[in-house]
């Protein structure tokens, strides 16, 4: 274990794990990964990714029981208005991606061993 792992919590192991599970399996479906944890004040990208010509920001979400509503749940407004955030600060700072079309998708899980992966391709639009 390395001594960055033990400053941090379970909950930001098991996300990291979580956003690790999810880089592979969309990587496994023919998604490019470039970006892991892009952050800007106000927001961050789990990860950034590109589906053909299209960029893709997504939300990784991992819950382990629905008690709350589950995963797609946590991803209110609110969350939504800070990842278009993000997007809109990467898009300014990577002129040339900003030219491609662009979506914004979820990946949810519900278990860190042998997880079911949610992929909600387009899970929400500005408006």
């Amino acid at each position: 274990m390395s001594p960055q792992d033990t400053t941090r919590t379970a909950r930001q192991r098991d996300g990291d794990l979580a956003e690790a599970l999810a880089a592979t399996y969309l990587s496994q479906q023919g998604l490019q990964i470039l970006e892991r944890n892009y952050r800007v004040r106000g927001g961050e990208l789990d990860l950034i990714a590109l589906d053909g010509e299209t960029l893709v920001f997504v939300e990784v979400r991992y819950r382990k029981n629905a008690r709350f509503g589950g995963a797609a749940a946590s991803i209110d407004a609110r969350k939504q208005q800070r990842l278009i955030h993000a997007a809109q600060v990467y898009l300014l700072k990577h002129p040339r991606q900003a030219l491609r079309p662009c979506r914004f998708d979820c990946v949810l899980l519900d278990a860190l061993h042998s997880p079911q992966i949610d992929w909600i391709k387009d899970a929400f639009q500005l408006i």
